[in-house]
This record gives structure tokens, sequence and C-alpha cells, in this order.
């Protein structure tokens, strides 16, 4: 929500960003989620705007934020989250969102939809969020032709071709422009594109920090300086970023830093204390940037040590961690690491606490963090709402078995 004559002065610590998720929750779930909270501190030369205060929580002393996770899933598709939607089609070669629709080919499909998805005026849609004091991020998950070739983009392609087509990246300038304008004055941020693939290579990250530039400037001029953007790193490090659309060329920029050790067998030969280890470094490389650069958020992390989660790599495709993955070697067995936390060892609880905890300090000591993700099927180490029912995820996350983890 924009800010009002009844809002007070907050820096762009963007409290919203441990709150994407909550609007999933309805009645005492949200009251009781109010104790989630998470920190957020305005760092450095960073500019003070006009942001909406949470005075319910906190005491509204300083910058706070009722913190959940992502609502991943729900409006992109993802097999590892909701596998059992991909199996009732049947067909194995549906494996994102792009081959549901392409190959379920129904003759008649009938889309059950409830009135509140439907605004008859401004107040029907941000009505709900504001009586909750929710602030509203609006992440744009998938662009034309596949901005990274993952199923989270809504289509799993070894070749996405978002980045070299013009009229692709064009179109979703156009996409983000049209969002500002019919719903700018209902959200508190608009993220730009999630997870480009500046790893492909200079070409890429090119054609990103242009377009990134561009689908700035077109926000701006269809809803002036009232919304706040956010863009990623494009898996470039936040270094590759330092001074891009800081003041005086941007304001109300944040950058979403996304943190997994799961991806590459150097990172799941680490041992647990090596993971702990290894997060802790973020402390120093993000707080150096958030302190002189764009506010930072860390936008994605779980609990996860393993790429166990069925499916985590794509629909049919295999895991890193037990070798079946193409090309990559054997670490151990996933048994005990994924599914259904009730088999868990208590060291293995035990650990996941103490990842938790460092992970939300990272991101505590720069501007705020957000989980991923809220629910999934069969992966407990994934989810934060049976990491709160198993334990490892405190019911309170300013609670602490292990304060000053990444100084002890």
């Amino acid at each position: 929500m924009r800010s009002g004559p009844s809002k007070g002065l907050l820096p762009l610590g963007l409290i919203f960003f441990c709150l994407e998720a909550i609007f999933l929750l309805s009645g005492s779930p949200v009251a009781a989620r109010r104790q989630q909270q998470c920190k957020l501190q305005p760092r450095g030369n960073q500019v003070t705007l006009q942001a909406p205060t949470n005075t319910g929580i906190a005491g509204g002393a300083e910058p706070s934020a009722t913190a959940i996770a992502h609502s991943g899933g729900w409006l992109v598709l993802e097999p590892w989250i909701t596998p059992s939607l991909f199996q009732s089609t049947n067909n194995p070669n549906i494996v994102d969102e792009f081959t549901l629709g392409q190959l379920l080919d129904p003759e008649t499909a009938q889309i059950p939809i409830g009135y509140w998805s439907i605004p008859l005026d401004s107040s029907s849609t941000s009505g709900w969020a504001e009586k909750y004091d929710i602030n509203v991020i609006l992440d744009l998950h998938g662009a034309p032709g596949s901005q990274n070739g993952y199923d989270n983009s809504g289509q799993r392609t070894s070749n996405p071709v978002w980045a070299l087509n013009p009229s692709n990246v064009t179109r979703t300038v156009d996409t983000l422009r049209f969002l500002a304008n019919e719903v700018g004055d209902q959200i508190s941020v608009l993220e730009l594109l999630n997870e480009g693939a500046g790893f492909l290579g200079n070409n890429w990250a090119s054609v990103i920090r242009q377009f990134f530039s561009t689908a700035y400037g077109s926000v701006r001029s269809a809803v002036g300086n009232d919304l706040n953007m956010m863009i990623g790193d494009a898996f470039l490090g936040v270094s590759s970023w330092t001074d891009f659309l800081t003041a005086p060329q941007g304001t109300g920029v944040l950058m979403d830093f996304h943190e997994y050790q799961i991806f590459s067998d150097l990172e799941l030969d680490r041992t647990f204390d090596e993971h702990i280890s290894f997060a802790c470094t973020y402390m120093q490389s993000l707080g150096s940037f958030a302190a002189g650069n764009l506010w930072t958020v860390v936008g994605e992390w779980s609990n996860a040590v393993t790429d166990c989660a069925p499916w985590l790599n794509g629909r049919n495709t295999g895991a890193r961690w037990d070798g079946s993955f193409p090309g990559s070697q054997t670490h151990g067995n996933c048994t005990g690491f994924t599914g259904n936390y009730t088999g868990w060892t208590q060291d293995y609880k035990d650990f996941l606490r103490k990842y938790w905890e460092v992970q939300v300090e990272v991101g505590e000591n720069v501007n705020g963090w957000i989980f991923w993700t809220w629910k999934a099927e069969n992966a407990d180490e994934w989810s934060y709402q049976r990491g709160l029912q198993g334990g490892w995820i405190p019911q309170d996350p300013t609670d602490r078995m292990y304060p000053g983890i990444c100084s002890s």
C-alpha cells in the first residue's frame, strides 16, 4: 500500500519484505503470526522515504515486520512444491507451467474463481491487506522466452531466449508498466524480474542491466516515485551492481539476494559446520553493499542442505546428493534429509535450527529476509509451516538458541 496521511516516515528499509506470503493465511493464524518479527535497520547514507508504518508491532519504536515466507508454487507452478498436481496429469512430459498448458489440451476448461478475486473498486483489493497491516510485494517470476531456463520461470528449457530477442525484453517492460498502472497503488514493491541468468554470458548480463534501467524508467514515468522497485543480482554477486540505480539515478530501489548452498557438488561437499561458516561470510559482503549502495534483503533462502527434495531440479530429474542427477557425484543417501520430518534424527533437526538462525542473522544484518517457501507438499526442510511444527523454526523468530552465531 502507498503511504497516506495517517502513515509516518520510515526509512526505505521496506519492512514489508518479511510479509510476502502472509496473505495465504486467514483469521486467527494471521493474528498469531503478528509475533513473527524481523528487525530492519537503515544503513549508511540511504534515503528516507514515505513508507507504511506498522504501529501494531514492536511499539513502532523501530522498523519491524511480520516474517514468514514466500508463497512459492501458487501463481507460478513448480513441480517440487506441488508434485501431486503434476502427477495427476499422468503425462511425464508435463514438466512446467508452459507444458501444462501446452500438452494438457482439454476441450473444455472450467476455471473456479471466488468473488473475492474480482475487484469492483480499489478498496476491494487492498482492504484485506490494509486491515492486517500487510504490504504487498509483486514479483515478476516468469518472462517471455524464459529468463533462466528454470521451471520457476514457467518454462523449463536448456535454451532460454528472453535476453536474445529484443521483443521479449520489450514485452517484459510493457508488462511491468501495465502492472504498475493497474495495481501500483495497491502494492508496496514491484520486483522487476526474478533470477535473470547473468551467468549465461556477458551478453545476458548486459541485457539484464539495460533491462533494469529501462524498466525502472518506464515504471517511474507511469506511476511516479511512490512505488518501490526491486532488482536481483542475476547470479553475478551484489558487488557487480555497485553504484547501479543509486541516487540520484534511482530512488526507492532494493537488491534481492538469494542464498542457497545446494546446487553444485562443491557446495554439497560442505559439512554442516562449513555450511554455517559459509553463510557467515555474507555478513561482510552483503553488509558492505547494503551500507553503500542499495537496501538489500535475503529474498530467498531455506533450511535445505541437500537437493534431495523430489523434482527440485525439475520433474523426472534426480538429485546431486545421491548421484541421480546427470553428471553429479554421490554425496550420500537422501533418506532422512527430506520428506516428512517425523522420520528425521534429532541431530539433523538441531542442525536445521542452527542453520535457520545463521541465515536470519545474515538477513537482519542487512535489511530483511524472507524464507522460501511457506509450504511444500513433500519437502519439510523447505517448509516454514512444517519448521514451526517440528520446532527447528521458533514460533517467535527473535528467539535464539545460538545468539551471535557468526561472531562466536
